[in-house]
This record gives structure tokens, C-alpha cells and sequence, in this order.
């Protein structure tokens, strides 16, 4: 049986009658954590986490792309199981290319909000000095 709640009194019997004064309510059943069981998760804060997943996402592909390419130059492809590798990764590098041009869509879309929300403060200050 799964505990979900923490102040639930099976055995009335079993409290003592300056526990029954002091409260009156003790056989309430409350949650354990009373903002986990009413959360509503937010269309903007699930927005924010993919942002930031998406930017991770492409500082990753960035990153390794250059350490892969521009760091070794021009022997990387000289050298043949490297390039034995690169050839069986282009399947893989054209999805994560398509995931890269998805990703820098919805990280540029959904960062201007953002930058128009935070820069309004500064540009539209309405009576404040």
C-alpha cells in the first residue's frame, strides 16, 4: 500500500483526550507535500525548460562539431578509420543536423519573449524616475 498521506489516525482509540482538546481535527488526512498533488505545470515554465534544453542541445552539437573538424584539420581525413567513422555517421549527422535546425528554431522563437520581457522594464518605465 502506497503512503500518500501523512497525518491519518486509524485507531481513534489509540490518542489520548488532551490530543482530542488540542485538536479537534487530527483525524484530517493531508498530503505529504501539499504543493505536489495541486501542481498545475505552466505552458510557460514547460516553454523555459525546452529553451534551455534546446540551448544545451546545440552547445553541445556546436562543441563537439568543431572538436571533431576544426580542431584536427585537414589530417582527420587523411587518416582512415576517422574517416571510415565520418562516413558511417553521416546517416546519424543528417538527423542531428534536422534536430539542430528544429532546435535553433524554437530557441531563437521562443528567446525573444524573454529578451522583449526582461528589456521593457528598461525601455518602458512608466512614471519612475
Amino acid at each position: 500500500m502506497k503512503r500518500s498521506f501523512s497525518s491519518s489516525v486509524d485507531n481513534p482509540a489509540e490518542r489520548s483526550q488532551t490530543d482530542v482538546k488540542a485538536q479537534p481535527k487530527a483525524n484530517v488526512a493531508r498530503p505529504l507535500s501539499p504543493h505536489l498533488p495541486i501542481y498545475k505545470p505552466q505552458t510557460n515554465s514547460i516553454a523555459s525548460i525546452f529553451n534551455r534544453i534546446s540551448g544545451v542541445y546545440l552547445t553541445v552539437a556546436f562543441v563537439g562539431f568543431y572538436l571533431l573538424t576544426m580542431s584536427m584539420g585537414p589530417v582527420c581525413f587523411t587518416f582512415y578509420p576517422f574517416y571510415q567513422f565520418f562516413f558511417y555517421f553521416s546517416k546519424l549527422s543528417l538527423i542531428s543536423a534536422q534536430l539542430a535546425v528544429l532546435a535553433m528554431a524554437y530557441h531563437v522563437i521562443h528567446t525573444f519573449p524573454h529578451l522583449f520581457a526582461d528589456f521593457s522594464a528598461l525601455v518602458f518605465r512608466r512614471g519612475r524616475k
